[in-house]
């Protein structure tokens, strides 16, 4: 019996990835059906209800559910989720899929088929259905936010049912040892007799705050899941390969052996903060985590959302809405009076005394090719991450928000 957290929904992971002759007879089926191109949010999606990432979901949302999960948190049986996951089309095509029609799903980047769907349903989203979602789930509607534009973006009509899924993209080749399902990392967690284990997210390479989050989550916790996104980010972000280097050598040289797993899940960021944090916390659920590291202005972006607001949205869900609960941490610095890492509630001196860290100023410092402090980040960190920014062409420029900068 295992001791670890049981998968979202109670009743064991539901991965949706087909294998074998099952899968060859879908594929083949589907060269026939009316093909549906995905965007790659929508294509990450797919792969995480494939390997039970999104466990006890079995397909993309109908209208209801979509409706429940923006106002509520809960599908229309009840189910706790934080976040639509829907898959979108333009009226022209949705008007030639009937109801019933079985379509294949697409990667519109790739190409490549990565699985089918049978249309349960088919609902329009009008400029005014997807400002509704934008309100809720990322708390505005202004179109400088990613994941803001990203739902504007889409197409005016979403189509909702069950699916098979074909393919987990180039993600198992891309990042071996690195991408792992969740039937994977409960194995790697049982094999260690771990049952508590906290997830630390991130987008970014980590720095001597994120280490010392995970730290902490080390003293309480058998063990830590260091669980990156390899999925697309937005301009400026630090892609996924050159991270991994960054973590991998941070681990190697700065944690106790076998107290710490480095993996990686397919999806995009939506940058929708507290919403995210939620979604962060069902999902690592499913991999097998019994806390979620949530520090200071976790899945945000900009100044949309209160350093805070993801600890706080865990206080007003259900107690009973997840399994995984929210290891929640204050603001992380180097404080030069304590010599060494402090947090708000450990240390007494003022901000004339502490190097406060973000992933932005990090990423700003660097990209300007300003000298960093190893009370910021490690030396061996910032020699992978000066290489990266060594052999750009072309610079993004990024822009230090209030969270970045302690005001």
């Amino acid at each position: 019996m295992s001791k670890l957290v049981q998968p979202h929904g109670g009743k064991g992971l539901k991965p949706l990835l087909l294998k074998g002759k099952e899968l060859d007879e879908a594929k083949k089926k589907a060269k026939s059906l009316t093909q549906v191109r995905m965007a790659s949010r929508e294509t990450g999606d797919l792969i995480m209800l494939g390997i039970g990432g999104f466990t006890p979901l079995d397909g993309f949302m109908g209208k209801a559910d979509w409706k429940g999960v923006c106002e509520n948190y809960k599908m229309k049986d009840g189910l706790f989720w934080p976040i639509p996951i829907t898959l979108s089309t333009n009226k022209g095509q949705a008007d030639s899929i009937k109801v019933g029609e079985e379509i294949a799903l697409v990667d519109e980047e790739s190409g490549e088929l990565m699985g089918s769907m049978v249309v349960k349903e088919k609902y329009e989203m009008t400029k005014t259905d997807k400002e509704f979602e934008c309100k809720h789930v990322f708390k505005t509607n202004d179109m400088e936010h990613p994941g803001v534009a990203k739902v504007m973006e889409q197409g005016d009509v979403n189509l909702a049912g069950p699916v098979k899924v074909f393919s987990e993209g180039e993600f198992p080749k891309k990042y071996p040892g690195i991408y792992m399902s969740p039937a994977e990392t409960r194995k790697i967690f049982e094999d260690k007799g771990w049952s508590t284990v906290a997830a630390f997210q991130t987008r970014n390479p980590m720095h001597r705050s994120h280490e010392y989050l995970a730290k902490i989550a080390i003293e309480v916790c058998d063990g830590v899941l260091i669980h990156q996104l390899l999925g697309k980010l937005k301009a400026g972000d630090i892609p996924a390969d050159v991270r991994s280097n960054a973590i991998g050598v941070l681990i190697e040289k700065y944690f106790v052996k076998d107290t710490v797993i480095q993996a990686g899940y397919p999806l995009d960021m939506r940058y929708a903060g507290p919403r995210e944090a939620l979604l962060h916390a069902l999902f690592r659920q499913n991999y097998g985590c019994s806390h979620l590291i949530v520090g200071r202005d976790h899945a945000g972006v900009g100044d949309y959302y209160g350093p805070f607001d993801a600890h706080h949205i865990f206080d007003e869900i259900p107690k009973d809405a997840l399994e995984t609960k929210p290891l929640k941490i204050d603001w992380t610095f180097y404080c030069e009076k304590c010599d060494g890492m402090a947090s708000m509630r450990t240390c007494c001196h003022g901000k004339e005394d502490r190097t406060l860290l973000s992933g932005t100023k990090l990423r700003k410092m660097l990209s300007e090719g300003e000298e960093v402090s190893e009370h910021f980040s490690r030396g061996e960190v910032l020699k992978i991450l000066r290489k990266y920014y060594a052999g750009l062409t072309e610079k993004v420029e990024i822009k230090l928000h209030k969270a970045a900068t302690g005001e």
